[in-house]
This record gives C-alpha cells, structure tokens and sequence, in this order.
C-alpha cells in the first residue's frame, strides 16, 4: 500500500472530506504516475480525485465496525515509529554499503 495513504476507517473523530480528498489524490497520483498533470489531462485528472474521494467518503460513512474506534495520535505514533525503523535500517545497510567498498 502507498505509504502516504493512511487508513480513515474507524477514527476519533472521524476522517473528514479534507482527508478523503488527500487520500484521493495520493491515489490518482500513484495511478496516473504523475503528480502533476499536463493541462490537457488536469479535468481527467480532478474528475478522478472528486470521484475517488466521493466514493471514499460514502465507503466511510457506510462501513460497519463492533471494534472501538482508534486514537489519532496513538495511530500517528505507530506510523512515525515504522517510519524510524524503515529509515534506520536504510541508513545502516548504505553504511555497511560503503563500508564493504572501502575494503575493497
């Protein structure tokens, strides 16, 4: 999954129109492999985000869940903490990288 889009679903409070827009957009983008259209495909382009994030918004509203809703910021800071160890394993494997062509 893209990392930049989060799950919505089941949040206090709950996502807003904004997010499912952001969420659309970041799904558009990664789909048309742009992240800026050429003026011949800008409405194409916003046609899509305003559809994306209008089905978002209805899948949102109509989903049923028993389970309690999540925290936002307990949420975030599950997200930043893989985010830290996805760099840090990045940055030790391009240490070890150099490392290995220095000797040799």
């Amino acid at each position: 999954m893209c990392r930049n889009i989060v799950p919505l679903n089941n949040l206090e409070p709950a996502a807003t129109d904004e997010e499912c827009h952001d969420a659309a957009l970041q799904f558009v983008r990664k789909i048309a492999g742009t992240n800026a259209p050429s003026r011949a495909n800008q409405a194409v382009f916003d046609r899509a985000v305003a559809e994306i994030a209008h089905a978002a918004r209805h899948l949102l509203d109509d989903l049923v869940t028993t389970a309690p809703p999540k925290n936002r910021a307990d949420e975030a800071a599950k997200r930043q903490a893989r985010s830290a160890e996805r760099y840090e394993a990045i940055r030790v494997y391009q240490q070890e990288k150099r490392a290995a062509r220095v000797t040799s």
